[in-house]
């Protein structure tokens, strides 16, 4: 079942990414040669304090801590620890996510850390980025959850990938709905799955996030003895970007967006839904 949230729901979910949006704020500008990963989700507990809110990941299906923390080859759910080390050239994907009131906010985004990054990386981390906004902007009343998911994997299959060869789309992790829990119906593959059909119709109140994961390699992961950690099996270099998005009758809104999306949609041609808080 999918849970279609009415518009007073809408802004509460909309307070929760503002919250996720200032998490991502501060541990970006906290991601830099010689902090550790603790030290990032340190930072992130202080801003989910500040604001009141609850972390949604510590403790979710056990999970220690309060953001994911995934480092070159780790593709999603690094666990923060002091033995993890940032360094010049590394990149670092931090998944953050908050509670207001019950209603869940999720979103992720990579980061350079430090400085002298191959080409090819910066163009993984773009490439991740723009096909999520292509996803996003796939969110249109009346369209199926298979549009979104074509929308991704048609904008990846069309980027150049430096070197040759293809991008590699995670297969085995996707986007979800979100609400009032953090994982909900439907799930969201980042590639179309014809067994799958089309999906639901998109419609008002409709919320999802959105969530591509790319390597420079392979699609395929396996999970660490910490059965947290994915990592991809052939250890090549992975991006993760995430935004949670509600439809309404005047278009989408980028919950975990500060401007609710409005600069990047608008090169879509689309006009982001008011900012029910403005």
């Amino acid at each position: 079942m999918v849970q279609i949230k009415t518009p007073e729901q809408i802004a509460k979910m909309r307070e929760a990414g503002l919250v996720v949006a200032a998490v991502h704020s501060a541990t970006r500008e906290a991601a830099v040669p010689g902090a550790t990963t603790r030290d990032l989700d340190q930072v992130a507990r202080k801003v989910l304090d500040e604001h009141g809110a609850k972390s949604n990941f510590l403790g979710y299906g056990g999970f220690p801590a309060t953001i994911c923390t995934s480092v070159n080859e780790v593709v999603v759910h690094g666990i923060p620890t002091d033995d993890v080390v940032l360094k010049d050239g590394d990149i670092i994907s931090i998944d953050a996510g908050a509670i207001i009131d019950g209603w869940h906010g999720d979103a992720a985004f990579t980061a350079f850390v430090g400085s002298g990054h191959a080409p090819e990386l910066l163009e993984l981390s773009r490439v991740t980025e723009e096909s999520m906004w292509a996803g996003i902007a796939a969110m249109k009343l009346g369209n199926r959850l298979v549009d979104v998911s074509r929308a991704i994997e048609t904008y990846i299959r069309r980027q150049p990938k430096p070197g040759g060869g293809k991008y590699g789309i995670v297969e085995d992790y996707g986007g979800h709905g979100i609400g009032t829990e953090m994982h909900m119906d439907p799930h969201l593959l980042n590639y179309v799955e014809r067994r799958r059909g089309k999906g639901p119709k998109l419609v008002a109140g409709f919320c999802l996030a959105i969530e591509p994961m790319v390597s420079l390699g392979t699609p395929r992961t396996e999970v660490l003895s910490d059965d947290w950690t994915v990592i991809t099996t052939d250890g090549t270099w992975s991006s993760h970007w995430e935004h949670s998005v509600a439809l309404t009758d005047e278009g989408p809104l980028v919950l975990t967006s500060p401007d609710g999306g409005r600069a990047k949609l608008a090169e879509y041609g689309i006009t982001a839904a008011p900012d029910p808080l403005a």
